[in-house]
């Protein structure tokens, strides 16, 4: 691997899904070395992963492990490429209504995984930051007000925001043994080019196109606060220098939640089409609305969150527009 202009060396695991492939772009494009482990797993299409790596394997200081955070073995090989400065542990079984049907799954990749990174890590002597995604799944069913990163987070909707709370609190009991500095960051409805095609905004936009019925859980009044993927990637990149020695948890959001239907209407409008709506009875698991409260991540941070729901709306159709990637429905 190329010498980095920046002397920075960077794990992110996940590295080829969604977020991560945007993180590792921008990481690279500063001059870092990335190693990124990753296990290609068949949650969607793999060929889509692959893809949004594509560009990225040529580069000289590009370093890819293919492998599972639970296995020994991968881990002994991608720690033999640090040591690193920091790591941004993304790697997850992601998605809500899954984990409800898979839930010993989700709590073996997301809790035990997140451990045994961690010991993996720390077996090695390493000293560096640790950044772990979490998600704003963990505040559960709440209504009327911003969330706050002080507020309860014990009665989580569903096994997946139940790993996410419990990897928040090993990342704690890791920092308090270890003394490592870790930031856990809650993500808010994440969206933009590359995201998951079980998604909302993915899976609409491509119903809509293709002239499919569109199922709508619930009265269409549900609000997310959909945050542009350039935006979370500008926040974790700034957890992972800014001045931190202990253990922070901040959201990361637009702060600004969209009604559901309002999403749709910027789909159709961007795709230049209408939606067929089914609807359908709210979904076990699912959470009524989000809204980050991100003074926190403006204070620590320096976050400021500047691209606007439609901008990103048409970012995205423009992105699906131009690669129709094969998916899995």
């Amino acid at each position: 691997m190329a010498e980095s202009p920046s002397g920075r060396k960077v794990l992110v695991t996940g590295g080829a899904g969604f977020i991560g492939s945007h993180l590792v772009d921008r990481l690279l494009e500063r001059g870092d070395q990335v190693v990124v482990l990753d296990n290609f797993n068949d949650f969607y299409d793999p060929q889509v992963k692959r893809h949004n790596i594509k560009e990225q394997t040529g580069h000289p200081a590009y370093r890819l492990v293919e492998g599972d955070i639970r296995d020994d073995r991968a881990l002994s090989r991608t720690v033999a490429l640090g040591p690193f400065d920091v790591v941004v542990h993304l790697a997850a079984m992601a998605g809500v209504r899954p984990s409800i049907t898979q839930p010993a799954l989700y709590m073996d990749v997301n809790v035990l995984g997140t451990q045994k990174l961690l010991a993996a890590l720390l077996g090695s002597g390493w000293t560096g930051r640790f950044v772990f995604g979490s998600s704003s799944s963990v505040y559960g069913n709440r209504s009327g007000e911003s969330f706050l990163e002080t507020d309860r987070v014990d009665q989580p909707l569903s096994p997946y925001a139940a790993s996410k709370a419990a990897g928040e609190l090993l990342c704690y009991s890791i920092h308090h043994t270890s003394g490592i500095p870790v930031v856990c960051l809650r993500f808010f409805t994440v969206f933009g080019p590359r995201q998951r095609p079980d998604l909302a905004i993915h899976k609409f936009c491509r119903r809509i196109d293709e002239g499919l019925p569109v199922e709508i859980f619930g009265d269409g009044t549900s609000k997310r606060d959909y945050t542009f993927v350039s935006d979370i990637v500008s926040g974790i990149e700034r957890s992972m220098t800014c001045d931190l020695s202990g253990f922070e948890i901040v959201n990361l959001g637009r702060s600004k939640p969209v009604v559901l239907m309002e999403m749709i209407r910027s789909l159709e409008s961007a795709l230049g089409k209408k939606a067929n709506l089914v609807h359908q009875p709210v979904q076990i698991g699912d959470m009524p609305y989000t809204y980050a409260s991100i003074e926190k991540a403006r204070r620590l941070l320096g976050y400021e969150p500047s691209t606007d729901f439609d901008e990103g709306v048409r970012q995205f159709v423009d992105w699906y527009a131009g690669c129709r990637q094969p998916v899995s429905p």
